[in-house]
């Protein structure tokens, strides 16, 4: 069976993206699935620091054009992007809650909920109060999951993927990796994606 790793943090938009449309892919290739939440912050703190250049002093062209292909990314997976603020949010609460989830079998619930609050809903997610009714809305119990996500090993597992990631290569979220080597980044690569997959068979 072909295995697929995700590697993502819910403050990206691509990502969001990304994590909507592999859902198809994964139903289509019966890929195994690993989800792996990250801080694509330190992802950039260690590997990719011109991204805050770039967000610092944005060339207008490309700004304009980002952010309408985006608009055209989310109109074709059928989920609303807005304009968060804070931008960037501080993820750490809402990807540690990510992996309480995954414990409890409802990883994709949760990050789906947690997407569409922070990008759909605009809410700021960073904050205790908004994670709790993102718990509640994927059908877990919120004062568990924020329990959970301050447990010293939940803390060491985001770390360890975070450096796992940047370890294996990666300079962002998502990053995909199909059978444990072959390394794809991006929403735009899921074609690539589910082409390798489909070999791996």
């Amino acid at each position: 069976m072909a295995k697929l790793e995700f590697f993502f943090d819910c403050s990206s938009p691509w990502t969001y993206l990304a994590f909507t449309r592999v859902q198809d892919v994964i139903a289509r290739t019966k890929a195994e699935v690993v989800w792996c939440p990250i801080l694509v912050g330190g992802v950039f703190n260690a590997v990719n620091k011109d991204v805050y250049e770039r967000r610092a002093n944005p060339d207008p062209r490309k700004a304009s054009y980002s952010g309408k292909d985006l608009q055209d990314w989310a109109r074709l997976a059928g989920i609303a992007i807005g304009k968060p603020q804070p931008f960037p949010v501080n993820a750490v609460l809402e990807m540690r809650c990510c992996l309480a989830a995954d414990e409890k079998g409802k990883l994709i619930p949760f990050a789906r909920e947690a997407f569409k609050a922070y990008w759909g809903d605009l809410k700021d997610v960073s904050k205790p109060e908004v994670i709790a009714d993102v718990c509640r809305t994927a059908g877990l119990n919120p004062d568990e999951i924020l329990e959970r996500a301050a447990a010293t090993y939940i803390k060491d597992k985001l770390r360890a993927n975070t450096e796992e990631v940047i370890a294996r290569g990666g300079f962002g979220s998502p990053t995909m990796f199909v059978n444990g080597t072959d390394m794809y980044f991006g929403n735009d690569r899921l074609p690539l994606v589910e082409a390798a997959l489909m070999r791996a068979h």
